[in-house]
């Protein structure tokens, strides 16, 4: 994916990407301070946000192709077991209950299959919104700060299923996390940035 002259201002905030080429099938790790633009980038990548100029090249994604985890996850007024498969409701394939079931159990939530979504920890719905982007094999995941502040056993279990993933049918994924030291241990190729800008990859 290759984007050029990306612009976007919010306020007194300018976000300007001369140039920046995500190399598909790899874990590319987005780092900067606090306010430099790192979820902004993200949700136009998204298409959330319109940009106000520039060109994104998806080289052919759609966006049937793009996921985003956000740190605070949107949930439905369902169950656990409605809001996961929602992605696949979504493009019309019919759900396979037995690798639901084990993609539920694996997380620790089968028991909580058909328990409100909303009632869950905060910890719970952070597991169940990493399944959901996962369950219709996307082709491109975008995560912003949702692997940050996890137990240390749930972090393990999203790390280790981001690994699986990968050396069974690389996507590319797009990491914020302010732990570099799981961005160093985890990512492929680390891009950085300040006020708005990517300073070097």
């Amino acid at each position: 994916m290759r984007i050029t002259n990306l612009e976007k201002t919010i306020g007194n905030f300018h976000l300007e990407v001369d140039d920046l080429y995500i190399e598909p099938g790899k874990i590319h790790g987005i780092v900067g301070p606090n306010g430099c633009g790192k979820t902004v980038f993200l949700k136009m990548v998204a298409k959330i946000l319109k940009p106000d100029g520039g060109n994104i090249d998806y080289e052919g994604l759609t966006g049937r192709d793009i996921t985003m985890m956000s740190q605070r996850p949107y949930l439905m007024d369902a169950s656990v077991y409605q809001n996961l498969i929602y992605p696949l409701t979504l493009r019309g394939i019919k759900p396979d209950e037995d690798a639901v079931d084990r993609t539920l159990e694996r997380a620790g939530l089968l028991s909580q299959k058909k328990q409100y979504a909303k009632s869950l920890s905060s910890g719970e719905r952070q597991k169940l919104s990493f399944l959901r982007a996962l369950i219709f094999h996307p082709k491109l995941i975008m995560v912003d700060e949702t692997l940050s502040n996890l137990d240390p056993e749930s972090e393990a279990l999203f790390e280790g299923m981001i690994v699986e993933v990968q050396k069974e049918a690389p996507i590319t994924w797009m990491i914020v996390n302010h732990q570099l030291d799981h961005i160093y241990q985890l990512c492929d190729q680390i891009h950085y940035m300040e006020k708005g800008r990517f300073v070097r990859s």
